[in-house]
């Protein structure tokens, strides 16, 4: 869900997708071969071998090259592949990314192919975001909203026997889990969309609509009141304060055993077992905490899109690959192992009982977006407000930082229009 449109794209166009120009006819007998990109930390490495080996099993003459990519930086990795002429056949996209790469004229419309791929049945949170001006550009992948994942040994070992349900408590309970070397919590300084959460629980927004125009709405007394219960959370760990979750990845800092706490989908505990599989009894999973306890803390809820760029020279072969990730088979494996929402809604009891997705679900109650516009995008692309949190975390003014970072995001909201 993050991407940075930088003026170098035609340089990153080099970088990942090859320096030919025309696209090269493979030899007689030889598999096709259909490249995709899946960003790090959506699945796991066992299930996507598995998918992998299963997949070309069954579709003789088709040799899948899966490349992870990193969210920093996609935006112009992705916004040069659609411009080549040898771009990806399938790319995994923020769901909230889809509108801007759609605008360019690059990603292939798939509306006719809705009712096959049983649209109706869609999560619509999630479909939404895909159907641009009536078109379906994104396929619908996964679904998803943060909690903290947390480490119940170390819960245990500080006596804490109740979770917390209110921010207080939260900050009180990290306190006494922040001792003998254990961090309470890791929490970077640009883990935005935590951000986002606490602000729209104080009553704010990262930015209004006023008279037909946008304006950034992190000067609002109730924006800077978010960011001070961020900055007194972040303060209650050693997270670096100018990198986000995904520098380091927090899931291998918690898998070290001296983290307490983390904001992450519950499928993150798939990654942290990954590293250490000995923790696998000792995960926990619960809401944000909001303001009351009757009430959790507010939650982006997003999730992932597949397109298929119109520069894809397998344009067939693509669409049969999106139809079998997005299709049941894989969906009820998919969430099952990750503790992801499948992109149906008749699909959702496949995870009944999970701890994780419980905690998910509780959140999701209280889950809200991005503003609806498409550039928004734009916003994620400069890392404004990622920016604006590192400089208020440093020592810089709050309210002077957020006067800066929202007449950034104004500007950028109503570029064009």
């Amino acid at each position: 869900m993050r991407n940075r449109i930088l003026a170098l794209a035609a340089v990153f166009a080099l970088a990942a997708c090859g320096t030919s120009q025309e696209p090269q006819e493979a030899a007689p007998g030889t598999p096709t071969k259909l490249t995709v990109w899946i960003m790090d930390g959506s699945i796991t490495e066992e299930l996507l071998k598995k998918f992998e080996t299963e997949y070309e099993a069954a579709h003789q003459g088709i040799d899948l090259d899966i490349q992870i990519q990193q969210w920093d930086g996609i935006g112009e990795r992705v916004t040069a592949a659609l411009a080549s002429t040898d771009a990806p056949d399938v790319i995994e996209v923020g769901n909230t990314q889809v509108a801007q790469y759609s605008a360019s004229g690059g990603v292939t419309d798939l509306t006719g192919k809705v009712a096959e791929l049983k649209g109706e049945d869609w999560v619509p949170g999630l479909a939404q975001p895909g159907n641009i001006d009536g078109r379906q550009y994104g396929i619908p992948w996964y679904a998803a909203n943060r909690v903290v994942v947390y480490n119940k040994e170390l819960f245990a070992k500080a006596g804490i026997k109740k979770l917390p349900t209110t921010r207080d408590e939260w900050l009180e309970v990290t306190k006494k889990l922040n001792k003998d070397g254990v961090q309470g919590i890791y929490l970077t300084g640009q883990t935005w969309y935590a951000l986002a959460g606490f602000i729209w629980d104080e009553g704010g927004d990262l930015a209004v609509q006023e008279g037909g125009r946008w304006k950034g709405a992190l000067d609002t007394p109730q924006a800077l009141a978010g960011m001070d219960f961020y900055k007194r959370l972040q303060a209650l760990g050693k997270g670096p304060k100018d990198s986000d979750e995904a520098n380091p990845p927090q899931h291998e800092v918690f898998a070290q055993g001296k983290v307490a706490q983390i904001i992450a989908v519950p499928g993150a505990a798939a990654r942290v077992l990954e590293v250490d599989a000995s923790l696998k009894d000792k995960i926990g999973f619960f809401p944000i905490p909001g303001k009351t306890a009757d009430k959790p803390g507010t939650v982006f809820t997003g999730g992932s899109d597949l397109i298929i760029p119109a520069a894809s020279q397998h344009q067939e072969e693509a669409y049969e690959l999106v139809k079998t990730l997005a299709g049941e088979e894989f969906q009820k494996e998919f969430a099952k192992t990750m503790s992801y929402v499948p992109n149906r809604t008749s699909l959702a009891s496949v995870l009944d009982g999970d701890e994780g997705t419980a905690a998910m679900a509780k959140g999701a109650a209280n889950g809200r977006a991005t503003p609806n516009t498409p550039n928004w995008a734009a916003v994620e692309a400069t890392a404004v407000i990622k920016q604006y949190m590192t400089a208020v975390l440093t020592g810089g003014d709050p309210a002077a930082e957020a006067k800066k970072v929202s007449e950034s995001i104004t500007t950028t909201l109503n570029s064009g229009s």
